[in-house]
């Protein structure tokens, strides 16, 4: 009887020793309920699936390369941690790519994520000059929220939005260091296509639109601070493949050192509509060209002079826009076709500082220019 035990406990230790050893894998991934800390781009997307809980724990992002968490299982939560940077090549991009249904995404306290665009900027922008990635891509997204996040210096366009119900809260965007070295096309939240979407408390230094609604439904932006761009924008609306707008509210922000307050622009000789759009209590200081600038002439940084009406503007609510622009600017901007500017609200506005424009045309009962 002992030698069949004494053979028995022999037998479990050759099984026990014959078992292979775990293998190590050269990136960290811990897992506990589902928890992964990952420290490398390909690791993460290669397993983003199997986690509930993802940390991006000082991620270096390779040259021409997505870090691609698109698809997430239903609920994930995303966290930044630390600073995620990325290797330069020319190309498109994104760096950064999301998708899925109630994703999370936060960064931890003292992260930043710095694409060092200074690399890329060359004043051309998306116009010429090297090619640049964009920055962040929030698509099929839905029942999401971005929060929190810290950005410095995107190549060129930071966040583009096509999602359904995505609130984006609380995000830092610095590209001020832009400014002196060539930054161009750097929007900080260009939106289409989308449902739903809110944003709140953005904090945005950058050389190009801190908001650019080109289509969609029921927007909100709001506690908004914008710095050193080209103001706060409808549009441009026209020449894609969804151009309405619908149903935007924009309010309780502050527009400073900026090309423009708040506008909206049509494309010349394109079709769609933009319809109730509201801007309310807008604090306007150190505006360099425009205070208030709606047109109807567009064309990519070059509007003709010459509005069209394939565009209408409807059901524009402007209140409490005040503030003051440079000497050289002027304040006000209303340049419509005939017919196509219909059903405006125009009340408690004040711009002031600047010239009194002469190239105002068609301008709705009640409001002024």
């Amino acid at each position: 009887m002992r030698t069949s035990f004494v053979s028995m406990l022999a037998l479990g230790a050759a099984v026990v020793s014959a078992a292979p050893a775990p293998s190590r894998v050269s990136e960290l991934v811990e897992r506990s309920s589902a928890t992964c800390t990952f420290t490398s781009a390909a690791s993460a997307s290669a397993s983003k699936k199997s986690c509930s809980t993802i940390v991006l724990d000082n991620i270096e992002v390779p040259a021409g390369e997505t870090l691609d968490l698109s698809s997430l299982k239903d609920g994930t939560k995303v966290i930044f941690k630390g600073a995620t940077t990325f290797g330069y090549e020319e190309w498109k991009g994104p760096l950064i790519r999301f998708s899925g249904s109630n994703i999370e995404i936060t960064g931890e306290e003292g992260h930043v994520i710095n694409a060092d665009g200074a690399r890329w900027w060359d004043t051309k922008g998306t116009n010429g000059g090297k090619t640049k990635p964009k920055f962040f891509y929030a698509h099929s997204m839905e029942d999401s929220s971005i929060t929190g996040l810290n950005v410095k210096n995107t190549p060129v366009q930071a966040f583009s939005v096509q999602a359904d119900n995505l609130v984006l809260d609380s995000i830092t965007i610095d590209n001020s260091d832009g400014d002196a070295n060539g930054g161009h096309n750097t929007d900080a939240f260009d939106v289409g296509e989308s449902t739903y979407i809110t944003i709140s408390n953005a904090n945005i230094k950058n050389q190009d639109d801190c908001l650019a609604v080109n289509s969609g439904e029921n927007i909100v932006f709001t506690g908004g601070y914008c710095s050193g761009g080209h103001g706060i924008s409808i549009g441009s609306v026209g020449g894609r493949d969804d151009n309405d707008v619908k149903n935007v509210t924009i309010s309780d922000s502050t527009v400073t050192n900026s090309a423009n307050g708040v506008r909206i622009k049509t494309v010349s000789g394109a079709t769609g509509s933009v319809a109730d759009v509201t801007f309310s209590n807008i604090e306007l200081s150190k505006i360099t060209s425009y205070g208030i600038v709606i047109e109807q002439d567009y064309e990519n940084g070059s509007p003709t002079g010459e509005p069209t009406t394939g565009v209408p503007i409807t059901g524009l609510t402007v209140k409490k826009v005040t503030g003051t622009v440079e000497s050289s600017a002027t304040n006000i901007l209303i340049l419509c076709g005939e017919g196509s500017c219909s059903d405006w609200t125009w009340s408690g506005n004040s711009v002031s500082g600047g010239k009194t424009s002469s190239k105002c045309e068609n301008v709705p009962t009640g409001a002024s220019c």
